[in-house]
């Protein structure tokens, strides 16, 4: 039997007489104003992040209406519905905390409201991994349209881009080399259009693993919000998603696999992206029951060249990356080492895309060939060891080369709170050769795995010129810091690992060729501190944290929650 698509009829509301729940529900239809012909057409859901809290998304209104142009155009009915959105910057105490809620409510109402298949609208950080979360659980056919990166602005001669130069000028301000009038000035020119980060952070690392993943048109991961080619970008994927609607397919477990996966760590690697990608694409395989195995993750590293050169660990932004080619000059110079059997949403194989003739010269300033790669090696890692006994992730192409083999002497913070207070604290004994450890700022931690793992320099060091310094926690980063940063310790402190039993003084021993961050401290003396270690803050006692605390995975199981893998 050929597919049939349901429209209003899929999933009636149950009141034990589905006839009479087909004509109710017809019946309420009409009181918004739709024709008979209307409610006979297919339906596409468009699953709506608009939210004054969320900066990136303040141009969703206008390509709403350019996603529903092509839903309309395709023959469907389009029905927007609006879900959680995850401004970045406006949550507390950190977007991850609130992913896994947004991916539930995503999930929950594709499933629950009569939808054939559905367009994602995201961008913003954490609303990606969401979206794709809740949809690859959902089951149904679900295509992504993203924000898209802002543009540059301008600042005394040079271009400023969200976030990566915040971070640098907000360095010299502590620094004292610029001055509370100029910080004010720069902090109007960072973000000036809508759109999410203009550098190479996590919202463009997502943008193109879901396009790597096949859950979005080719070629629209990194168009600038603000372009035209955004709208008709949306425009099309609406049409896309109403062609899905009517075919039944693809659906995300076709697209979603552990070839499309490995593509989307390959491309990952290639443009030396977010280390929070490495969350978000374990908790989006989880969902479809594919785990990412580390040492896999560091083969794939180890032959991987990294071919884009972007901030915040080279010198162009988003916008520069689209006008070279987007991600699929990346494909194009990846070729070889790509599952090119896999599908996406517009019914195609990566064979059959990367067979097609180029329409425009890849600008290989900004996206080298493999000849003329950054790197030969891919731009992140991840490491084990007595310190991080199940894993812990480092950006090697943001680190400061010479620090990439370091054995230092710990200078410990208990928690955010301790670190705010002592770290500029002129007395610190500390030293541009010591390495700052942060505990408990890990996913079950009060705090939620924040953005912590860049920890400043120390005020005195910064003072003196120290730029950089060995930097390990079980928090997160953002993608558009840089460092020499060790992420994602586990297990974390709040769960007893050898990260809560590290003390000031301790030797800490990195290797990135051997991909290994030791403690340097006998067995039975972290024995005898592991007896001496207080209870941990009592848990949540209700609501959504009490959840999240109860059911978090660490973070190399994508900080999903237990029962929501696939």
């Amino acid at each position: 039997m050929p597919y049939r698509p349901k429209g209003l009829d899929n999933g009636l509301t149950d009141y034990g007489d589905r006839d009479f729940a087909r004509y109710l529900r017809r019946s309420f239809a009409k009181s918004m104003g739709y024709a008979e012909k209307s409610l006979d057409k297919p339906i596409v859901g468009i699953c709506y992040t608009e939210s004054g809290f969320n900066n990136c998304h303040r141009h969703f209104p206008e390509m709403l209406e350019a996603v529903k142009r092509g839903i309309t155009a395709e023959g469907a009915l389009p029905v927007p519905f609006p879900v959680i959105s995850l401004g970045e910057v406006f949550l507390s105490p950190t977007s991850l905390v609130y992913r896994n809620l947004m991916a539930m409510t995503v999930e929950e109402m594709i499933r629950a409201q009569p939808m054939d298949s559905v367009v994602l609208m995201g961008g913003c950080d954490k609303t990606v991994p969401a979206l794709l979360m809740g949809a690859a659980s959902a089951g149904k056919p679900a295509a992504l349209v993203v924000a898209g990166p802002m543009m540059t602005g301008r600042h005394r001669g040079e271009r400023l881009g969200a976030c990566t130069d915040c971070r640098r000028f907000w360095a010299d301000f502590r620094a004292g080399k610029v001055d509370g009038t100029e910080i004010a000035q720069v902090e109007g020119r960072l973000a000036v259009t809508a759109g999410t980060c203009a550098v190479m952070g996590t919202a463009s690392t997502m943008a193109l693993i879901a396009e790597a993943l096949g859950m979005m048109l080719p070629g629209t991961a990194a168009i600038p919000a603000v372009h035209a080619d955004r709208l008709r970008a949306a425009e099309e994927t609406g049409e896309t998603a109403a062609r899905m609607a009517i075919s039944g397919g693809p659906t995300p477990d076709s697209l979603i696999t552990p070839e499309s996966v490995e593509n989307a760590l390959r491309v990952l690697q290639a443009v030396s992206g977010s280390t929070n990608a490495v969350i978000h694409l374990a908790a989006i395989a989880g969902r479809m029951g594919i785990e990412i195995d580390p040492e896999h993750f560091n083969r794939l590293s180890d032959e991987t060249p990294v071919l884009v050169d972007l901030k915040p660990v080279g010198a162009g932004y988003m916008e520069d990356f689209h006008a070279a080619g987007g991600l699929e000059g990346v494909l194009r110079g990846l070729k070889d080492r790509l599952q090119l059997g896999c599908g996406d949403v517009a019914g195609q194989t990566l064979g059959a895309r990367l067979d097609k003739p180029l329409q425009d010269p890849i600008d290989t300033r900004v996206i080298r060939t493999v000849g003329d790669a950054i790197s030969k090696n891919g731009g992140l890692i991840a490491l084990h060891g007595s310190l991080a006994p199940q894993g812990a992730v480092l950006k090697r192409a943001a680190a400061t080369p010479e620090l990439l083999e370091h054995e230092g002497r710990a200078v410990v913070f208990s928690s955010l709170e301790d670190l705010s207070e002592r770290i500029d604290d002129p007395d610190l004994d500390v030293a541009a050769d010591d390495i700052l450890v942060l505990q408990n700022a890990g996913p079950r931690s009060p705090s939620g795995m924040p953005e912590a793992g860049y920890l400043p320099i120390p005020r005195k060091l910064a003072q003196n010129g120290v730029k950089d310094m060995v930097r390990i926690s079980d928090a997160r980063m953002s993608g558009t810091a840089f460092g020499t940063i060790v992420l994602h310790v586990t297990p974390e402190a709040d769960l007893g690992g050898p990260l809560a039993l590290v003390r000031n003084g301790d030797r800490i021993r990195l290797s990135a060729a051997q991909k290994t961050v030791d403690l340097l401290v006998e067995p039975d003396e972290l024995e005898r501190r592991r007896a001496e270690r207080t209870e941990r803050p009592a848990p949540a006692e209700r609501g959504y944290a009490k959840l999240y605390r109860d059911s978090v995975l660490p973070a190399y199981a994508g900080c999903d929650f237990d029962f929501l893998k696939g």
